[in-house]
C-alpha cells in the first residue's frame, strides 16, 4: 500500500477569523484558485480558500472560489497574484488590480 504524504502544520495554517480578513482573489475556476492558494502557501502567507457557492441560491451562475488573507498580508499576496497573472515577458504594472480586492469584516 502506498505511503500517505504527511501534511505539515504549514499546509493547514489558516488566518484567524477574528482578525480583519481581506479578499485578494476570486475566480469561478476552482483549479485556478487552488494554484493561487498554492502560491500563497509557498510564500508562507496564511490564507483561506472559501467557496462562494452560497450565492448560487440567490444568483444562479454566480459562484466560484475566493481567497482571504489577513489585512497585513494583503499587499504581499496581491503582489504574488499579480506576478502569477502577468504574461511572460510583460513588465510589472504600477497600478494595483482593485477588482480582486475587498475587505471583509472579521469572522465573515
Amino acid at each position: 500500500m502506498p505511503e500517505q504524504p504527511q501534511v505539515t502544520s504549514a499546509a493547514l495554517r489558516r488566518p484567524d477569523p477574528n482578525q480583519k480578513l481581506v479578499k485578494v482573489f476570486d475566480s469561478e475556476d476552482e483549479s485556478e484558485a487552488l494554484v493561487v492558494k498554492g502560491l500563497l502557501d509557498s510564500a508562507e502567507i496564511d490564507n483561506d480558500l472559501a467557496s462562494a457557492q452560497l450565492l448560487q441560491d440567490a444568483f444562479p451562475g454566480m459562484g466560484g472560489m475566493i481567497i482571504l488573507v489577513r489585512q497585513e498580508d494583503a499587499a504581499k499576496a496581491r503582489s504574488i497574484i499579480a506576478e502569477y497573472r502577468r504574461p511572460p515577458g510583460a513588465e510589472p504594472s504600477e497600478e494595483p488590480d482593485d477588482d480582486a480586492t475587498e475587505e471583509l469584516p472579521a469572522g465573515a
